[in-house]
């Protein structure tokens, strides 16, 4: 896509980019909810079947080549290439796992953590020296049931640490609806994303904050996914849904009330909005770009990235990758 350039004053007074219509690709890719590049530039995704996709585009941004490369047996969400070429999987319902796109072996790094099963594993971003930080959704509700956990706020997310040779342990308790992770560009901090609370975190690594937390930005205009590093330092941010009022309102009810709210939503499951929003964040926090599609043909995108001048969105619900500019 190509870059407009904007001044910070005009970000700040709210410029928001129009998404222009995307190219839908590979509709054979089901539930595509993460969307990651691998080194060669292929797109790497998991879908609800269990498997993980790598694809092709080609310089129209028409689907190449499509190809599967492993099959995890559970549902992979989260994904993160690594530099030896393997890669890093969050999977609902197994656990961390790695990957080797050579011969589609599957390799559990962790399922469990002080004893807990890893009910709900999220995503995951690696370090320069090979540390895992991941998250883990909800431990209350499974994948299955992610719209009861944002509802009830139940804020048992969680922020892991896998340090290479050792065993995972948690930096972060609850956090709401702990989702998207990513390194800052110094690896200073990581930044997670809390869809619950419409918000970033940040957990400092280094530096004399080291330990501590804070938020990166705030009061976002619908639900934070998954999270990527653009080409200049950037965090990019699909949200998954505008801001309900009606959430606002329940999370500041009872416990009790928010729990009996949630069984109709079970129940009936509500139609995702027909719109699409991205965010480009800076590492301080400032919004560098703001995209906008209101009457989208693709709904819920759960995360983004780009590929080369493009940006590539991915679903939790739809059948295939959409693909803008």
């Amino acid at each position: 896509m190509p870059r407009r350039h904007r001044s910070s004053t005009e970000v700040a007074d709210g410029v928001v980019e129009p998404l222009p219509r995307p190219r839908i690709v590979a509709r054979d890719a089901r539930g595509p909810e993460h969307v990651a590049l691998d080194g060669a530039g292929r797109i790497l995704t998991g879908t609800a079947d269990g498997a993980i996709w790598r694809l092709t585009l080609s310089e129209t941004a028409g689907l190449a080549r499509a190809e599967v490369i492993a099959e995890t047996g559970g549902r992979p969400l989260g994904l993160a290439p690594s530099p030896d070429g393997e890669l890093l999987v969050c999977d609902a319902r197994r656990g961390l796992l790695r990957v080797d796109p050579r011969g589609g072996s599957v390799d559990v790094l962790a399922d469990e953590v002080e004893g807990v099963p890893l009910r709900f594993c999220s995503n995951v971003a690696i370090s320069a020296d090979g540390t895992l930080y991941f998250t883990v959704s909800s431990r209350r509700y499974g994948l299955e049931d992610w719209l009861s956990d944002i509802l009830e706020d139940t804020g048992t997310g969680q922020l892991l640490r896998l340090r290479p040779g050792g065993e995972p342990e948690v930096l972060r308790n609850g956090l709401r609806f702990a989702n998207g992770v990513a390194l800052a560009p110094d690896e200073s901090f990581v930044a997670v994303a809390e869809s619950g609370a419409r918000r970033i975190k940040r957990h400092w690594l280094t530096g004399p904050r080291e330990g501590t937390d804070d938020t990166l930005v705030a009061d976002l205009p619908g639900y934070p996914d998954n999270l990527s590093r653009g080409a200049d330092g950037v965090f990019w941010v699909a949200l998954a849904g505008p801001r309900e009022p009606l959430v606002d309102a329940l999370h500041h009810a009872s416990p009790a009330l928010r729990r009996t709210a949630s069984i109709p939503v079970r129940k009936f499951r509500p139609h995702p909005r027909p719109t699409v929003r991205v965010l480009a964040i800076r590492p301080d926090g400032s919004v560098a770009r703001h995209l906008l599609r209101r009457r989208s043909p693709y709904r819920m995108a759960t995360s983004v990235c780009e590929h080369g001048s493009r940006l590539v969105l991915g679903s939790l619900l739809e059948r295939g990758i959409a693909v803008y500019g």
